[in-house]
């Protein structure tokens, strides 16, 4: 199978959901990497790794549908709640723009007090006030939520927020597109078809968006390829994917920490961005997370298959809730990518390149912010790295 395999990447045929599916069970981490490696540079020939200069603010923290994967969310009768004005958020995005800040990456909880209107006047006050930031806003669940509360469907919806500005969308919300798994993780956030028909309507009218998967809680390997099945086939209709973006369930103050077994290794983490590299011949671009896995993890993720390295998050609140805090500088990012081997690029939201940085240079922003080194203790990893490097 593992030679079926190879020849179809080489002759650049795709792979059927059975060929997946052995590949995940059965393949090498070093085959893994090899097959990667060769569809990566068909897409993108050049020893480039892209990054761009970014930030997560959260608007609200209240929300209804209760993930039990999240630390985030909290109901509105709690007393640490928040729900910041449209003021309040521009002027975060204007001292967000003087630090150099491109694009900001917009969620918050499905809050059912909040009008349409608050999330239009976000956007169109963010292009007019704050025109250096591109407005990557709103993930599939608080699009549906504003479709509950406007009683507009979410192709009106995504009219409205078109109009006012919007053109790129988060792929949020996804977690596993397996309903079996999403009915114990999420069971009120929708099923995978609803994910889906956002991303599709969003799509139709032109938008550019990214696929996200969380993987290393319930699912099984079958559901890890159904999910890149899915979106396989809604990226043949439209394009409008323009990166695919897998992370690992962070366990810390959530309910589904007490009934998982295992959390995911490093590699796992290596292995998911290496099939999805295989298996996703229609997307352009697969990001490895130094954020969400750590940065020597996110390092080796560039040597399977993945070609942008994420954005420097100045501001992330999801993972920090769940004890996990990952940060970095601008300077650092390049200075990763560099020491990987790779040249690194300044990109926009939608992949237009800014600067290519050769030895010694660097972006003129300077986002300073204290370092957390990840340690890979507990990982099988450190026995494989040699045999990584000499390969």
């Amino acid at each position: 199978m593992i030679e079926v395999i190879k020849n179809k990447v080489a002759s650049s045929q795709r792979l059927t959901r059975e060929e997946g599916l052995w590949l995940l069970k059965n393949g090498s981490l070093l085959d893994l990497a090899e097959l990667a490696e060769t569809i990566r540079y068909r897409l993108n020939p050049q020893r480039r790794v892209t990054f761009v200069i970014d930030s997560n603010p959260n608007y609200t923290n209240i929300c209804n549908i209760d993930c039990i994967f999240c630390a985030f969310y909290r109901h509105e009768e709690d007393n640490d709640t928040y729900t910041y004005t449209v003021d309040q958020m521009i002027e975060r995005f204007k001292a967000a723009a003087k630090r150099g800040v491109r694009t900001v990456l917009l969620q918050g909880g499905v809050n059912p007090a909040l009008p349409l209107e608050y999330y239009t006047e976000m956007v169109r006050r963010t292009r007019a006030e704050v025109p250096q930031i591109h407005p990557h806003f709103y993930s599939t669940s608080e699009i549906l939520g504003m479709s509950d509360v406007s009683g507009l469907s979410v192709p009106e919806v995504l009219s409205v927020l078109k109009e006012a500005g919007l053109n790129s969308i988060p792929g949020g919300g996804a977690e596993i597109l397996s309903d079996k798994v999403k009915r114990k993780i999420s069971s009120k956030k929708g099923t995978s078809a609803d994910w889906l028909n956002v991303m599709r309507e969003a799509h139709k009218l032109g938008y550019k968006t990214t696929a996200t998967m969380m993987y290393g809680h319930l699912e099984k390997d079958e559901d890890i390829i159904e999910h890149l099945a899915v979106i396989r086939d809604l990226q043949d209709e439209y394009h409008g994917f323009t990166a695919f973006i897998p992370w690992s369930f962070k366990p810390g103050n959530t309910p589904l920490e007490k009934i998982i077994p295992t959390y995911a290794t490093g590699t796992r983490y290596l292995q998911m961005i290496a099939i999805s590299r295989i298996f996703l011949d229609n997307f352009p671009h697969i990001q490895a997370s130094w954020f969400s896995e750590g940065k020597k993890i996110g390092q080796i993720a560039l040597s399977f298959g993945a070609d942008d390295f994420g954005g420097v998050l100045e501001e992330e609140n999801v993972h920090a809730s769940a004890n996990f805090v990952h940060t970095t500088s601008v300077k650092e990012t390049v200075d990763l990518i560099r020491s990987a081997g790779y040249t690194p690029a300044e990109r926009t939201t939608l992949y237009d390149i800014v600067a290519e940085y050769g030895p010694g240079e660097y972006p003129a922003a300077a986002i300073n912010s204290a370092r957390l080194d990840v340690k890979l203790e507990g990982t099988d990893l450190l026995t494989a790295l040699p045999v990584l490097e000499a390969a």
